[in-house]
């Protein structure tokens, strides 16, 4: 459709054409501003002021688009034949370019919002999760456990950032630096969130000169690998670290972590668990007796730490195959990691005649004895395993290191029971802090991490089977048995919460007795404190059992000793 172009005055020339239709949304998408090139222009002398017409019906209904962008929509519809005056064509010069592209740029980048708008699906992002209030009761309480033994052993609370500088983070963790969350450039510095609890301590005690230190940490680190919520394996989780830093004697503080693991467990009675142990500097050595290539250390050592979740056939496959090892290598390698045992197993590999002619190996043996006898002091050792498979594959480990897992029940009799997934870790690290150190200054150092999804997801389905998950704390309820008494409700809560008690009322003023009731089962609140007419007259207040139901008069100045003895006592 062509416009069309009329004289209103002698000198001037006025463009006529129909508008197209939008959208309100298509409309409203591009900003209003004054345009310097009016399209109507008045017959005003050439000394005199321009005034623009005010838009027309049409530019008011649909929206404060500016000049520019409506003549540049319009000029597909606007071809002037040739014959047209030079006014006229001076006139089309005055839409410019930029116009037409910033006007269909928007109107574009508003059909693409509508879209994504309309397939977006509100959910958390992949490998995290809400938790709601019962679960955070559930976690409060394995949280508090875990907190209450690391406090117990001596150790002093400790923070550090969700990020780190990038460079903090990279080749500390070998094969597993790939899983680390990187963060686009933030003002020059290149970030990535933490990967652990671990690395972020050694570069604390490095920045601020600490040389000796026992602390705990309790936050959240992120992984990018494939989640599996049916395993407790998120991309986001909490850690609960414990570690110990200095220069001490050997193996003392190595075997207060282990005791350390072995009370966090059962305190959380999650049943059968062992506690296997083994040492790098023996990993190492027995590499090295094999004839393992030096540069293939770490890669074989990844695959012998799959060997609790698949078997030695495939293992040893993977080091042939994959990673080129000779056979008679792979077979002598799996002569030693196929075994496991107690002290005796340590003492029988000192006179084992290659690796007992290994430097390193010998060290880890002797200081594996060592362990073992702190162990026995202890009272542990029937829950130690020394096992040769074990491997940890983070790259600061430089000494013994350690993984809890819980046992299975055998499925037959007199088979071994099997492990069903790691709950706790940990190993020494002698050299990670001095490679954040300027001068290199080594601070040794022996740490634990309590995996809590795991034991989260563990203690969770045991709790909905067996028993009511509470959702607050709650002790105390305080309820009207008729109206008009909530002055006499506030008066009470106000005395339950100076007195440390936890105390919930209704935020109504006349709530019926039975919605009272119902809210303390809902909420497995187990008290109501019950405020009627005859109460305030007796001078007493109606103490109630949710579950019993049991009702008791109680003088109204000993209601809070009353309360405080049931809570002691329940």
């Amino acid at each position: 459709m062509r416009g069309s172009v009329t004289s209103l005055f002698p000198g001037t020339l006025c463009l006529s054409f129909p508008l197209p239709t939008l959208s309100p949304a298509q409309a409203l998408s591009c900003p209003s501003r004054p345009s310097p090139y009016p399209l109507v222009r008045s017959s005003a002398g050439p000394h005199e002021p321009q005034e623009e017409k005010p838009p027309t019906l049409a530019m008011q209904r649909l929206g404060p688009w500016s000049r520019e962008a409506w003549a540049a929509l319009a000029l597909p519809l606007l071809r002037p034949p040739r014959a047209l005056c030079a006014g006229a064509t001076l006139l089309f010069r005055r839409v410019q370019p930029p116009a037409r592209e910033f006007a269909e740029a928007r109107l574009k980048t508003q059909l693409e919002s509508d879209k994504e708008k309309s397939n977006f699906v509100i959910k958390t992002p992949k490998g995290t999760r809400d938790l709601s209030p019962q679960q955070m009761a559930i976690r409060e309480k394995i949280l508090n456990a875990v907190i209450s033994c690391f406090k117990r052993h001596g150790a002093r609370g400790l923070d550090t950032p969700a990020f780190e500088l990038k460079e903090v983070l990279t080749e500390k963790y070998g094969e597993d630096s790939r899983l680390i969350y990187d963060l686009k450039d933030q003002g020059g510095e290149l970030l990535a969130l933490r990967y652990d609890l671990t690395v972020p301590f050694a570069r604390y005690l490095a920045m601020n000169k600490i040389k000796k230190m026992k602390r705990y940490h309790v936050g959240k680190v992120w992984r990018r690998e494939s989640p599996s919520i049916t395993q407790g394996r998120y991309r986001e989780f909490c850690q609960c670290d414990f570690d110990i830093a200095g220069h001490f004697d050997p193996m003392i503080p190595d075997a207060e972590c282990l005791k350390i693991i072995y009370e966090v467990l059962n305190a959380l009675q999650l049943g059968d668990f062992l506690i296997k142990v083994n040492d790098r500097r023996i990993l190492e050595g027995m590499f090295a007796v094999c004839g393992v290539p030096d540069n293939k250390f770490r890669f074989i050592s990844a695959s012998v730490d799959k060997l609790g979740k698949i078997s030695w056939k495939d293992v040893r496959q993977e080091m042939v195959g994959k990673l080129a090892l000779a056979p008679e290598v792979a077979d002598c390698i799996g002569v030693y990691i196929q075994q496991h045992g107690g002290v005796s197993l340590v003492e029988q590999l000192l006179q084992d005649p290659k690796l007992s002619q290994n430097k390193q190996a010998l060290e880890g043996l002797r200081d594996l004895k060592l362990l073992f006898e702190y162990l026995t002091l202890f009272g542990i050792t029937e829950k130690i395993s020394f096992d040769l498979s074990l491997a940890r594959g983070l790259d600061y480990y430089t000494g013994v290191i350690y993984e809890a897992v819980l046992l299975q029940t055998p499925a037959r009799q007199g088979e071994e029971p099997l492990g069903v997934g790691s709950v706790a870790a940990g190993g020494r690290y002698d050299g990670l802090v001095g490679m954040f150190d300027p001068k290199g200054r080594k601070v040794p150092c022996v740490g634990l991490s309590i995996g809590v999804e795991r034991i989260f997801s563990i203690v969770e389905q045991r709790m909905e089977a067996t028993e009511k998950i509470q959702g607050t704390e709650t002790q105390v309820l305080v309820a009207a048995a008729q109206k008009n008494f909530l002055k006499e409700r506030m008066k009470l809560i106000a005395e339950l919460w100076e007195a440390g008690i936890k105390a919930e009322m209704l935020y109504k003023k006349n709530p019926s007795f039975l919605t009272q009731l119902h809210y303390c089962e809902e909420r497995g609140i187990p008290l109501v404190a019950i405020i009627g007419e005859q109460e305030l007259r007796d001078g007493v207040i109606k103490l109630r059992s949710v579950v019993s139901r049991e009702e008791v008069d109680i003088k109204r100045e000993n209601i809070v000793t009353e309360i405080q003895r049931r809570m002691s006592e329940s």
